[in-house]
C-alpha cells in the first residue's frame, strides 16, 4: 500500500492514521526503527518494532476493527537537523464494547513521537500515546483500586 511519504517530520502521525485505517499492522510497525520503544494509553511498554506489530496487529484485529482515527492538532520542535519530538492530538471512534461498556464513547489522544531522518525518510525511535481527560490534572487510584482523572482544583 502507498502511504504520504516520510519526507517531513510530520508526516509521521499521518502514514499512523493510513495504515490504522487500512488495519495494517505492518504499516505502522515499518514507521518505527528495529529497537523502537512504543508506551500505549495504559501503560503498556513494547521495545522493538515486532513487539508493536505485534501488539497494533492484534489490537486492529479484535479492538479497533471498526474504529476510525482522525488526526487534529500536528505540532513539530525540531531539536536539530535530523531530530524532531512531533506531537500530534488523535481522536479514536467506534472502538469494540468490552467490560460492560456496550459502546465505548470517542476519545482523544496526543501522541509523542520522538523521530530521526534516514537514508530512507524519517523514522520514529520512541512514541508514546496518552488519554486525554478533560479538565483533569492527574489521576488517581480509589481505595477499591480504580484508575479516574481527578482535578484538585475542583475537589477531585
Amino acid at each position: 500500500m502507498a502511504y504520504t511519504p516520510l519526507d517531513r517530520p510530520e508526516h509521521i502521525p499521518v502514514v499512523f492514521v493510513e495504515a490504522w485505517h487500512q488495519r495494517d499492522a505492518d504499516g505502522i510497525a515499518a514507521l518505527f526503527d528495529a529497537d523502537a520503544e512504543f508506551v500505549n494509553v495504559t501503560g503498556l511498554w513494547w521495545h522493538d518494532r515486532e513487539a508493536i506489530r505485534r501488539a497494533h496487529a492484534y489490537g486492529l484485529a479484535h479492538i479497533f476493527d471498526q474504529s476510525t482515527l482522525r488526526l487534529g492538532t500536528v505540532r513539530v520542535k525540531q531539536l536539530g537537523d535530523d531530530v524532531a519530538v512531533v506531537h500530534a492530538r488523535m481522536t479514536l471512534s467506534g472502538q469494540t464494547a468490552a467490560g460492560g461498556v456496550a459502546a465505548p464513547g470517542t476519545r482523544t489522544t496526543v501522541f509523542s513521537f520522538v523521530v530521526h531522518r534516514t537514508p530512507d525518510g524519517w523514522r520514529c525511535a520512541s512514541a508514546h500515546n496518552t488519554d486525554v481527560a478533560p479538565g483533569m490534572e492527574t489521576n488517581i487510584v480509589d481505595a477499591d483500586g480504580s484508575l479516574r482523572a481527578v482535578d484538585y482544583r475542583k475537589g477531585g
